[in-house]
């Protein structure tokens, strides 16, 4: 249902409208049509950076969060959608970056095509990809899945501390319990704003609420999640918490 217009707003005619008007004034409406047609689409989707690292230890971890992806999507439907971007690192100092998407089935198609490589972290790269693509448009929220660091914690605090002051939030998702990787996501999250969590690789569905607590909130804001936390994994409310404090 279209929402009403509020008093004193005019609705834009369309162009079989337009052909209704009397010819002195249809020259105007066509002009205003067109530039209305130059002007960039908008929509109310969040756009979110899911990242994930592919390095050799993360492929059942990324099998995993390929399945979920659907899930992720189907739970903002109803509060504007989500658009995601996928990023990941593997390899030989490779970084990939997808094109901005808001259909779960072509993250999914492009994540069941990928299989990790050994290779180094490389979450500096991940949070100045993050810096750039939110000065190109608003970014809501970045979701990163890993379970190392084997980077200058210096920078990547800076880098954090960065997103922090632009409003972007890291959800930092660490998987088993290397000491130094959370201590750096822990620090990474707290200055940027975000939270953090360390799951079981082997708990699927614990992920799967932790992925969808995000898009939730990246959607609908603190007040979603809040909601969606009142019926959820116990990591989904201490994300929540985190948020609040």
């Amino acid at each position: 249902m279209k929402n009403p217009l509020k008093p004193g707003k005019k609705q834009a005619l369309s162009s079989q409208e337009a052909d209704q008007l009397p010819a002195s004034s249809k020259h105007d409406v066509q002009a205003f049509l067109s530039k209305l047609a130059t002007l960039p689409k908008t929509t109310g989707e969040a756009r979110l950076i899911f990242s994930v690292d592919a390095t050799a230890s993360r492929q059942a971890t990324w099998d995993v969060a390929s399945q979920l992806q659907t899930d992720m999507f189907l739970s903002t439907q109803a509060l504007g959608g989500l658009n995601v971007q996928l990023c990941y690192f593997r390899g030989f100092g490779e970084f990939f970056s997808s094109d901005w998407q808001s259909k779960a089935g072509d993250i999914v198609q492009i994540m069941s095509g990928i299989h990790c490589q050994a290779g180094a972290t490389q979450l500096e790269r991940l949070l100045r990809h993050a810096v750039e693509e939110n000065e190109r448009q608003k970014i809501k929220c970045v979701v990163y899945i890993g379970d190392a660091m084997e980077e200058n914690i210096d920078i990547l605090a800076q880098l954090a501390g960065r997103l922090g002051l632009l409003n972007v939030p890291l959800f930092m998702f660490q998987e088993r319990s290397d000491s130094v990787a959370r201590q750096a996501f822990l620090e990474m999250s707290r200055l940027s704003g975000g939270a953090y969590s360390q799951f079981d690789s082997a708990s699927a569905g614990q992920l799967k609420d932790l992925l969808k607590a995000v898009a939730i909130f990246a959607a609908g804001g603190l007040k979603a999640l809040q909601d969606f936390s009142k019926t959820s994994h116990k990591t989904v409310k201490l994300l929540e918490q985190q948020l609040r404090s």
